[in-house]
């Protein structure tokens, strides 16, 4: 353990499953962003984040796609093996992505090896509720950590009508409810509940003996996860749910301005970046 903030609860030298579990029950909550290189995963791990997401959301974030759906297996292995060489504190969950899992828990426990063998990761994250029991239960059997997905599945958009907040109205809220309760039974450690209307969220959370990570599901959930770019100002786009807390986009830009100024007047490199002998 490390030094004991001003509560005195120990703070983990290492964040595991069942320090997420005592988070909740201590009702601190949990921080999580996402991250897909080494320098990026490396910062959030020294500010204390308590667990990083290598997302497929890179993407639409970091690649240039117009959705997370084409990004692969082996993208994601060597954004997570970059992630994990960095995180020396941080609890890491890389996502299964679109088509590597869905088919049968056979191919969801050969496509999460990769990202736990080769990849380095903790965990795993996959998307569905009660039709991808039999994966979790596999995987968390085999000693694999697994991190559910309810509410805006983003590899579902194209089956529930894009991005749509979930949970309105009766059966809506029960079949989310009745997901997460059985993904808990099938051994999940945690669920990301994305796009989900607040006093739903609300109820999973109490209901749940796992912790709750939301992102735009209100603010009762056991934590919160928000794609870096969102949360530092890169893009000039962001869905409502999220903030930005910096403006790392223009010094960027300003620093890419002043370099190139300095080279083009022959300012950079000056003597002290220079090696005479």
């Amino acid at each position: 353990m490390n030094a004991t903030p001003t509560d005195g609860v120990p703070v983990p030298s290492r964040v595991r499953v069942h320090h997420l579990r005592e988070m909740k029950a201590r009702g601190e909550k949990i921080v999580m962003l996402t991250a897909y290189d080494f320098p990026t995963a490396r910062i959030f791990d020294e500010a204390g984040v308590d667990t990083i997401l290598v997302g497929d959301s890179m993407g639409n974030n970091m690649l240039g796609y117009d959705s997370t759906l084409p990004v692969t297996l082996d993208e994601l292995v060597v954004a997570t093996r970059s992630v994990s060489r960095a995180a020396k504190r941080a609890f890491v969950i890389a996502d299964l992505p679109f088509g590597s899992y869905e088919a049968s828990p056979q191919q969801a426990h050969a496509s999460a090896l990769r990202l736990i063998k080769e990849g380095g990761a903790s965990a795993v994250k996959l998307e569905g509720g009660r039709a991808m029991t039999e994966q979790v239960r596999l995987l968390t059997s085999s000693g694999i950590p697994v991190v559910g997905h309810l509410g805006f599945t983003p590899q579902s958009e194209n089956t529930i009508g894009g991005m749509r907040v979930q949970g309105r109205g009766h059966d809506a809220e029960e079949s989310l409810v009745a997901d997460a309760k059985a993904l808990q039974d099938a051994g999940a450690c945690a669920i990301v509940l994305e796009m989900m209307t607040a006093p739903v969220a609300a109820r999973i959370t109490e209901i749940l003996e796992i912790p709750t990570i939301g992102i735009g599901a209100g603010a009762e959930c056991d934590g919160q996860v928000l794609v870096w770019t969102d949360a530092v100002g890169i893009g000039d786009w962001r869905p409502r749910f999220a903030k930005a807390f910096g403006n790392v986009e223009e010094e960027m830009f300003r620093s890419a301005r002043r370099y190139s100024a300095a080279v083009r007047d022959g300012v950079f490199p000056g003597p002290e970046h220079t090696y005479e002998s």
